[in-house]
């Protein structure tokens, strides 16, 4: 059975909604809550998570690690008040990663969306989801590599959008997971350079 068709004005407002969603910059605002100033002038300058770590406060990561997931999984939830429909979550989750990735409120200056991208997964599709925070971990664990984790588990989620799903979720998920996989490449693109060069960080482990 096919999906229904939205009229434009409807994908707009939830593609705006997931933006906005995604934009706020919980790695931002918690880091100086907690007083550690402006996250972007410490290690990576990227407000996500993994330069939250830097900090040496985990409780403070992993917060921001949820919140930020929370920002993608909580557009597809709304949008799935709105429609049954795939296509209208993927564009609500899409559109939140592009707003962690580029929010308007830091010049379009982000972070590089992983963990929003996770988010989104668990809510619109979660055998996706567990999938990619599974392959995420056995990379991590593997190379010790955030950014090649990141990486390797956004560009397969297509994979296994396709073969989990039933259409005519699966198009929608397959193409919204391909988008995803694209901007997470060319958001990493300094962190693949320096991986293909031996200089990239690895995760700590322990102090």
């Amino acid at each position: 059975m096919p999906e229904p068709a939205f009229s434009s004005g409807l994908i707009v407002a939830f593609f705006g909604l997931g933006y906005l969603l995604g934009s706020v910059p919980f790695g931002l605002v918690l880091a100086r809550l907690a007083g550690y100033g402006d996250i972007r002038e410490i290690g990576s300058r990227n407000i996500g998570a993994t330069n939250v770590l830097r900090t040496g406060n985990r409780p403070l990561a992993l917060a921001t690690l949820v919140l930020d997931g929370g920002k993608g999984g909580a557009a597809v939830f709304i949008a799935g008040f709105s429609s049954d429909a795939a296509s209208l979550a993927a564009t609500a989750g899409v559109a939140a990663v592009v707003g962690h990735n580029f929010p308007v409120w830091l010049g379009f200056k982000g972070g590089k969306g992983v963990a929003t991208t996770l988010g989104t997964f668990l809510v619109m599709a979660w055998p996706v989801g567990l999938a990619v925070c599974a392959t995420w971990v056995a990379v991590a664990a593997l190379f010790r590599m955030s950014s090649l984790a990141g990486i390797v588990s956004l560009n397969l989620a297509p994979v296994c959008a396709w073969f989990l799903l039933a259409p005519p979720d699966r198009t929608a998920i397959a193409l919204a997971a391909a988008t995803l996989g694209i901007l997470a490449l060319v958001r990493h693109r300094a962190n693949i350079r320096r991986i293909l060069a031996g200089e990239e960080p690895k995760i700590r482990i322990a102090d």
